[in-house]
């Protein structure tokens, strides 16, 4: 039995706990507070008439979750790549079984835990990451518009998403696979259609590029003067939507260079004509017994290789475009780091036979 014990305030006698009990518009909103004591009852209750003094008791209310999911949607859009405009619209599809039948404003916390026991459980963890954080970010544009006064998605956790494992090349495995895609079975003709797949894999490992930065790079990118490369992503505009400048290596200007020197390409012609190299690349694999390596690991063969050169990892993440200062770097290819570090401490000798080679440091006087 609920008594009242205050303005809007009840107390429910078998177990104690306070609810609030308020009216808006001829409308009555009931919730637990979720507290038997009687102080923070109040703080929440004055928590709750605040929400539901914003909530909008328009015809808006009675909107679905997939017609709040698709406004969501659609306001927001404009500011994602193509790519991530897709994502969201699976997500939203996985996502409206669950809301179905449902207004916006009755969808509760069990909904989504609903979601949470008969899908989560079964999906990926990047999945499941992008699809509980596509049902927030509903509810959060719902709590914004006045539809909602909660978010019920809000308290779900996230699955902990595992490194996956990298595959990488050495260098002896990049040397035999740019050779293997260049020979091709051995005719001439062959050998002239598999030219663009094996620069395509070299420019690829030389600049660091992902695999529609690379395809997006024409020769207006290209500075030999200055010796860098302007990475813009081409029509869809890098992961970050921001362009970046990457100093050539050796290898990659020498690449270039010749490039150039075989045809005489325009500012507005693409570097690579081709889209692809998958296929002279599962090939090439098959044939010499190696894994089966994708465009994204002569990406990581470019980060290796700049670790193995003694780059720090800061440096490396602004080439490969990331905008964290190096965390994810440090997360991808920390473990490689460490190797590198105690490759190099044995380098550090403190016998006598390497002094020559030494140039000692300025004596500090500690006080």
């Amino acid at each position: 039995m609920f008594n009242k014990v205050g303005e809007n305030l009840y107390r429910l006698d078998s177990s104690g706990t306070y609810y609030g009990l308020l009216k808006r518009a001829g409308k009555q909103f009931r919730r637990s507070l979720k507290t038997t004591d009687r102080k923070l009852a109040e703080r929440r209750l004055a928590d709750l008439r605040q929400q539901i003094g914003n909530l909008s008791l328009t015809e808006d209310a009675s909107v679905s979750f997939e017609d709040v999911a698709r406004r969501w949607q659609e306001t927001t859009s404009h500011a994602l790549k193509e790519s991530s405009v897709k994502r969201r619209e699976t997500c939203i599809k996985n996502l409206v079984p669950y809301f179905k039948g449902v207004t916006i404003r009755n969808a509760t916390a069990r909904h989504c835990e609903r979601w949470l026991t008969e899908r989560g459980r079964d999906i990926a963890p990047q999945t499941f990451a992008h699809e509980l954080n596509a049902m927030r970010s509903v509810f959060d544009y719902a709590l914004r518009q006045g539809l909602v006064f909660t978010n019920p998605a809000r308290d779900i956790k996230r699955r902990r998403i595992t490194q996956a494992k990298i595959t990488v090349p050495t260098r002896e495995q990049f040397q035999q696979l740019v050779a293997a895609i260049r020979q091709s079975d051995g005719r001439l003709d062959s050998q002239r259609k598999a030219k663009a797949g094996a620069d395509f894999v070299e420019l690829l490992a030389y600049s660091g590029c992902r695999l529609k930065e690379a395809t997006g790079l024409r020769w207006a990118d290209v500075s030999l003067e200055r010796n860098c490369l302007t990475v813009t992503g081409g029509e869809t505009g890098t992961k970050n939507h921001e362009p970046r400048t990457v100093p050539m290596t050796g290898a990659l200007r020498e690449l270039l260079l010749r490039l150039q020197s075989e045809g005489q390409p325009q500012p507005d012609d693409f570097i690579i004509a081709s889209q692809s190299a998958r296929k002279c690349l599962e090939t090439a694999c098959e044939r010499l017994g190696f894994p089966r390596f994708t465009h994204h690991d002569f990406r990581h063969f470019f980060a290796t290789t700049c670790i193995e050169a003694g780059v720090d990892i800061p440096t490396i993440s602004k080439w490969l475009g990331h905008k964290d200062g190096g965390a994810l770097a440090m997360k991808v290819y920390g473990h490689l780091r460490q190797e590198h570090s105690f490759a190099m401490i044995k380098r550090v000798t403190f016998g006598s036979d390497s002094a020559a080679n030494v140039v000692p440091l300025p004596q500090v006087k500690v006080a």
